[in-house]
Parts: structure tokens; sequence; C-alpha cells
């Protein structure tokens, strides 16, 4: 039976420690992500899935570091549970046990699962406002392009060279090849 801590954080320059700082266990293992919750399509997630074992028990700091998805938080926590181990939510105080969980449990897990979602969801739509107001200002042009893989595209699409095979020779998708020849078509009208 191990312990086994789960932290997850953003962005590379965020740090985990305040993460089960407090929790005062020492644990047999600890597994770091530094990426969204938004997917589980996560390094550190796929390894403990692989490592975890039957009376295990994975602490996580609190709900939205383990999913920001009401839907991929419940398939782990039942993923889990029916291989025999268990979740522990320390802000919440919330665990989840194999066998079965105590119906106040399970509406916690939902509603607080559904407030990630929403919490996420209201992230994504202010940074798309944001992004929609300075463009409008002026002051967001989007990444800005690779001059030379431009001037690379022109010159092949100018020998004749097909738009599939610009961008086999470039190393760039199909896409980026037709954006950076219409932006240059822009440029000549």
């Amino acid at each position: 039976m191990a312990h086994i801590a789960y932290l997850r954080v953003s962005t590379v320059d965020q740090n985990t420690d305040r993460q089960l700082s407090e929790s005062g266990i020492t644990f047999d293992k600890t597994f770091i992500d530094k990426c969204s919750g938004g997917s589980t399509k996560r390094p550190a997630l796929t390894e403990l899935k692989d490592y975890v074992r039957n009376g295990d028990t994975i602490h996580v700091h609190s709900i939205d570091r383990l999913a920001r998805n009401l839907v991929d938080l419940k398939q782990l926590i039942n993923d889990w549970n029916s291989q025999g181990i268990t979740v522990k939510f320390h802000k919440e105080g919330l665990s989840f046990n194999a066998g079965g969980n105590d119906h106040m449990s399970e509406l916690m897990l939902n509603m607080l699962g559904a407030v990630a979602q929403f919490e996420l969801s209201m992230i994504q739509e202010r940074r798309q406002e944001g992004i929609e107001k300075a463009k409008s200002a002026g002051k967001y042009k989007g990444r800005p392009s690779n001059e030379l893989n431009h001037q690379r595209i022109t010159e092949l699409r100018s020998q004749g060279v097909s738009l599939r095979k610009v961008a086999k020779e470039v190393g760039v998708s199909l896409s980026t090849v037709q954006r950076a020849l219409a932006a240059l078509e822009k440029e000549i009208d």
C-alpha cells in the first residue's frame, strides 16, 4: 500500500510547492505535470496510471489539479476505484474509496468538478475576448511568421513545385504554405 502524490500546474514557470506540502504524509512516489488540466493526455498522469496498484492511495491537492472536465474527473476516479485504488483530495477533504463511496462525497465531486469545468470555460472565454480586443486595437498580430520559410515557399512555388511538395520540402503543413502564399498575394495587391 503506497501513498502517491499527483501534482499539476498549468505552466513550466509555476511551481508545485504549495500543493500537498501541509499534508504531513511521506509519499512513496510523486508525479508532477506542468501542463493544462483540460485533457487527461498528460505525461505524468499517464505514468501514474501505469504505476498505481490495488491498495494504493493517490493524493491530490484539489479536484481542479486532477481534471478540469467533469467527465474526465469521474472517469479517472471510477477507473482507479475499480482497481482497488483510493483517491484523496486534500483541499476539499474528499476521499473516494474502492468498493463504493457515500452519496455526499459523490454530490460534492459532481458539484466541484462542474465548478472546475465552468472555471476553465470562463478562462478560455476571457482569453479569447482579450485577444479580440487586442486585435481590434492593432496590438495583437498572432505568432510572427517565419520569413525564411516564407521566402523558401515563394521560391519553390515560383519554380512550379506543387503545394504538397513545397510543404514537405520546407517542413511545414500544407495550410502553412497556403497561408504564406495568400499573404504574399495580399502584399502584391
